[in-house]
């Protein structure tokens, strides 16, 4: 029984009442046959809204139970929020402060109770404060988590190097309501990346060196990743006619291997003599330094990757070398005075594999170049790029 139909017959239980005595006081000379008819109708009546009554309790009870169980839950989330590790914060649309936690207080240097109702924008370095700004308008048009790098101001202390993760909260209408912001600390986990670039070689020097000579080609292992000292190592797979297909390039100081790709054909050899270092990939999953160190190499592969696919995308062969021709004047270029010299000799078979063509097609193209002043060749037969932007 819901309570409509508990108000509806308790209603009908005090007109009928009423009804009742009415006829009792006004008309006295009524049967008395109607007398038991009257108190047997008022104890059924009196029975259902006894009933409605105990039902009305056990919800109610049910009713307390669900409460005191939210709000046990909403405390454990409060605590949680209180006692993470990571600070965090609560603004409104336009940035102002409305919860934080012990967290984010301490980062800041600011009571809890004096951090609400403070922009947040307050505690960013002066000069970095319009990208903020130009950073939150972008998010208010989506609903994208983002991570800002920005410097961060204690209150009556020095600034340091923070990490902002923010994410929009919106209604069941779609409506920017609040931002949720997660605050850490970076300044260790910067000073550390700084000394692993500085550090490359301390990292690597004490590990034996794996020499192959011009043409060889690199046996892989899928358990290692091999790290370029010096030299060039040639990236490629081959497609189903048989044809070579260039797919990168690995210059000193970049990583490859067969556990960063999945072709089932994937093959590395020497452009020129290399000077190689192995590390497995059990050591980069137990190394923090090692993995730090090597996952902005391996990106920087991810990105040469890319610039390969984006060449054999262009739709005219003319555009595929001109293409290629400026992504190796910025891998293996070198400056001359007479333009960007190419350090390593690249065949027209290579030209011919990286742009999905003919090597005569490329040896006609490159003889057009070569006939419009745009490229020439050294005593060594090295390609130098003039300026063909």
């Amino acid at each position: 029984m819901n309570i409509e139909k508990f108000i509806q017959r308790a209603e009908v239980l005090h007109k009928r009442l009423a009804d009742l005595y009415q006829t009792a006081s006004v008309l006295p000379w009524i049967s008395p046959d109607l007398l038991p008819q009257a108190f047997k109708e008022l104890y059924n009546t009196s029975k259902i809204v006894q009933l409605a009554a105990e039902e009305l309790y056990q919800q109610n009870e049910e009713l307390v139970k669900t409460r005191n169980w939210l709000e046990a839950e909403r405390q454990h989330y409060q605590d949680l929020f209180e006692l993470a590790p990571d600070g965090y914060l609560v603004t409104n649309t336009e940035g102002i402060i409305q919860e934080a936690n012990l967290t984010a207080a301490k980062l800041l240097n600011v009571s809890k109770h004096f951090l609400v109702g403070k922009p947040i924008i307050n505690f960013v370095l002066l000069e970095e404060r319009q990208q903020v700004r130009n950073e939150l308008m972008q998010l208010s048009q989506s609903d994208r988590v983002r991570e800002l790098l920005v410097r961060l101001q204690q209150r009556y202390g020095e600034f340091f190097e923070a990490a902002l993760t923010v994410a929009v909260v919106r209604n069941r209408q779609g409506k920017e309501i609040s931002l949720r912001w997660m605050l850490r600390n970076i300044t260790e986990r910067q000073h550390l990346e700084s000394a692993i670039v500085k550090d490359d070689g301390d990292i690597f020097n004490d590990r034996p060196i794996h020499k192959h000579t011009k043409g060889e080609t690199i046996p892989l292992n899928p358990l290692v990743i091999w790290y370029v000292c010096q030299g060039l190592v040639k990236l490629s797979t081959y497609c189903e006619t048989g044809e070579e297909v260039l797919i990168g390039l690995a210059t000193a100081g970049m990583v490859f291997g067969s556990s960063l790709t999945s072709l089932n054909i994937y093959q590395a050899t020497a452009l020129a003599d290399v000077d190689l270092v192995s590390i497995y990939t059990a050591e980069i999953a137990a190394s923090p330094t090692l993995s730090h160190t090597l996952l902005p190499k391996i990106n920087q592969r991810l990105q040469q990757t890319e610039s390969f696919l984006v060449i054999c995308g262009r739709r005219r062969v003319q555009e595929r070398l001109h293409h290629l021709l400026q992504l190796l004047k910025r891998e293996v270029g070198e400056t001359v005075p007479e333009g960007t010299r190419l350090s390593v000799r690249f065949t027209h078979e290579d030209f011919a594999s990286a742009c999905c063509t003919t090597r005569v097609t490329i040896t006609r193209l490159m003889g057009k170049l070569q006939e419009e002043g745009i490229i020439s060749f050294d005593f060594k037969k090295h390609i130098i790029l003039r300026d063909i932007d």
